[in-house]
């Protein structure tokens, strides 16, 4: 048998060394959010907790205002991954599709929106939500976001359609499909895994979002699980106990969106368009 050389294994000890990179901080996160407040504080620190207990759990479900919170940022951040995605999913069909005056520089535009940074938009956008009524209000932040993800939303999903057959279009207004309905009989069920991505993309920016939370909302209504948790962290003390255990609840919902979609990006990518 021939000799294996050792260098086939820097590759897994790469790998082995990247997830505990990014395990690490989570086991941390997961072992202060159940030990005591005595313990949190002790130093030097310990790993493992000694005295296990779910009280910060307790506390920061009952004694704050963390449900609200938490579903704020569900309502948020499904309203902006669902509206983002299928507007987007309509201007990359037409940028796919069809060729009209400005085109290419409309695209370029879409694109250099990405190369502006939030802190400078937030300012317009909060004087544009008070002006129309919207501010501290459901609409008026799903609206913020999908303008911040619509831009990746259109050229992600345009890559998509573009890969997709022309040929199927044209048998589709064969058989007697409008524009329309060639758009949500054929081009949509073969999009499916860009549109799967695109909601992740979406619904993990609203999600983990403070700023623009922070300067559009006020009061504790329409606070988010980001901007509940940042108060967690006062002048004099960070409450660690109970804003680890409101991190981990606040990863629970990405976390468990990745894992039920998982399987269903895999198969919408092996689909294809024969399956159409």
């Amino acid at each position: 048998m021939k000799k294996r050389s050792p260098y086939r294994l820097i590759p897994y000890l790469i790998l082995v060394f990247v997830c505990l990179y990014n395990l690490i901080p989570f086991v941390w996160m997961f072992s202060t959010s159940i030990k005591t407040d005595k313990e949190a504080y002790k130093i030097p620190p310990t790993l493992f907790p000694q005295q296990p207990t779910l009280e910060s759990y307790n506390q920061i479900i009952i004694w704050t205002s963390f449900p609200r919170y938490f579903m704020n940022s569900t309502i948020i951040s499904l309203g902006t991954a669902s509206l983002s995605t299928f507007i987007g999913s309509l201007a990359g069909y037409g940028f796919s599709r069809f060729n009209f005056r400005g085109r290419t520089t409309l695209i370029g535009i879409i694109l250099a929106t990405q190369m502006l940074p939030g802190v400078l938009l937030v300012g317009p956008y909060f004087k544009m939500l008070v002006k129309i009524g919207l501010y501290n209000t459901y609409p008026g932040l799903i609206l913020a976001f999908t303008s911040i993800t619509l831009p990746f939303s259109t050229w992600m999903l345009k890559g998509f359609i573009d890969t997709v057959p022309e040929e199927l279009d044209q048998a589709a207004k064969v058989d007697g499909c409008s524009t329309l309905g060639t758009y949500f009989r054929i081009i949509l069920p073969v999009i499916t895994p860009g549109m799967v991505a695109t909601m992740i993309f979406a619904f993990l920016l609203a999600w983990g979002d403070l700023l623009w939370v922070l300067v559009l909302t006020s009061g504790e209504s329409m606070a988010t699980v980001t901007l509940g948790l940042s108060r967690l962290v006062t002048q004099f003390r960070i409450i660690w106990p109970q804003l680890m255990a409101g991190s981990v609840i606040a990863t629970l919902p990405p976390l468990i969106l990745y894992m039920l979609l998982q399987n269903y990006l895999v198969k919408g990518l092996t689909a294809g368009a024969v399956k159409v």
